[in-house]
């Protein structure tokens, strides 16, 4: 047997996007509970570099939501390119002062994360996801066949 075989047969891709997964989400997840646990403090924080309430509102939640979504497989292509795009505005917005060496380190770690949620928005979640439970759910359900119309129901026309 070779490598490729084997790993097909154990589905290491799937294993791979699952890890893959979970390890980019965790950052989303913990950044998004730690900002809705500390919220005046961290509506303190923003308001001095000029972001307003709303929009930390609207932070907490694509990092919360998308973060999930990623971590569970459920839309994750949607939420990976939701936080991919959040990673490349914030890279571009609050790490461009490159004279500091933390300030070019958060820009360059925007920038891999973003890329990564690119390829996950590619490649899709895999087997080991809710989405493809739920997929094998909707094949698995049977649906009665429809109701047949009363001959009355249907197109109506107007006498000419």
């Amino acid at each position: 047997m070779t490598p490729i075989e084997l790993a097909e047969r154990l589905h290491a891709r799937d294993v791979v996007l699952l890890a893959g997964r979970l390890l980019l989400s965790l950052i989303f997840v913990h950044e998004g509970l730690q900002l809705a646990t500390h919220f005046e403090g961290a509506q303190k924080a923003m308001a001095a570099v000029g972001v307003s309430t709303p929009l930390l509102l609207a932070t907490i939640a694509l990092q919360l939501g998308a973060g999930l979504s990623v971590a569970l497989g459920i839309l994750a292509r949607l939420g990976a390119i939701g936080l991919g795009l959040f990673c490349m505005m914030t890279a571009g917005l609050f790490h461009t002062s490159f004279a500091s060496q933390n300030e070019l380190l958060h820009f360059e770690k925007d920038l891999a994360i973003a890329g990564g949620m690119f390829i996950l928005a590619l490649a899709g979640s895999g087997r080991l996801s809710v989405d493809r439970v739920l997929a094998g759910f909707a094949r698995d359900t049977k649906i009665d066949p429809p109701i047949e119309q009363h001959p009355s129901v249907g197109e109506t026309s107007l006498p000419v």
